[in-house]
């Protein structure tokens, strides 16, 4: 059996190639003509007065469509699953699905001047959480965007969005934030990826900040002619509201690719 596996293993997992640096490489843009279903998962700790904990699993399926000779629309979505414990004190455990966030970019098929790459459009809430302390309970839109530029190795840019609430449950607190994710990456030639970046948030009706900084490390591999994307890395929370996540938390993520034809 385990001389048949070792003679199988091979087969399966292809070598690098540069089509699998030039995916990795695609990967770091997030408006790239690519479809990509990644899941992620984050581990993060010391919420409330109990060092509650959470894991957040992210389904974040990336579905670019093509709009006639000239330009894409870019589907992103974000539906959080999650479970936690004691995050605001003795709260026990939940365990569901997390409010959803849609957005559509509108981005030139050919980069601008300077190799400026670009995309806009709107960005929705969606109340789609199963428990009153996994979501917000508001339905939430606003504008989206995204600028990089892709030099050699190197990706760096900042995707942003800002929503307002205008719908939903009078006794829960409106909704008024602003994203902000600056990011840098490095793909190499084996399709190793390193990637900094952060994913802050400011609260403008609670007046604070969320600021994790994440540093992560990827590697693209083919299997059975599957294009396949792990990532593992760590992060810091450098500023939280009060009773948030604090110290180190974990990140891990498994992405598979569809290459266009």
């Amino acid at each position: 059996m385990s001389v048949a596996v070792a003679t199988l293993a091979p087969a399966l997992l292809q070598p690098a190639s540069a089509q699998d640096a030039d995916l990795a490489k695609q990967l770091s843009n997030p408006i790239a003509t690519l479809i990509s279903v990644p899941f992620q998962f984050n581990y993060d700790t010391g919420f409330g007065p109990d060092d509650g904990s959470r894991v957040l699993m992210n389904f974040q399926p990336v579905v670019p469509i093509s709009i006639g000779d000239d330009w894409n629309m870019i589907s992103r979505t974000i539906l959080p699953v999650t479970w936690q414990e004691d995050i605001a004190g003795e709260t026990g455990t939940q365990f569901g699905l997390g409010d959803t966030v849609q957005s559509l970019f509108f981005s030139p098929k050919q980069p601008g001047p300077g190799g400026l790459i670009w995309g806009a459009g709107p960005v929705f809430l969606l109340p789609t959480a199963t428990d009153d302390l996994l979501g917000g309970a508001q339905w939430g839109a606003g504008p989206t965007g995204v600028a990089l530029r892709q030099s050699g190795p190197w990706t760096y840019g900042i995707l942003a969005n800002q929503i307002w609430s205008f719908a939903g449950d009078a006794s829960r607190n409106d909704v008024n934030s602003t994203f902000l994710q600056p990011f840098i990456s490095y793909t190499t030639p084996d399709a190793w990826t390193f990637a900094l970046n952060t994913e802050s948030t400011y609260d403008w009706t609670g007046d604070t900040w969320s600021v994790p900084i994440n540093a992560m490390v990827s590697k693209l591999v083919t299997v059975n002619k599957q294009p396949i994307s792990f990532t593992a890395g760590l992060r810091y929370w450098a500023e939280s509201p009060e009773n948030g996540p604090e110290g180190f938390g974990a990140r891990f993520a498994i992405t598979f690719l569809f290459p266009k034809k």
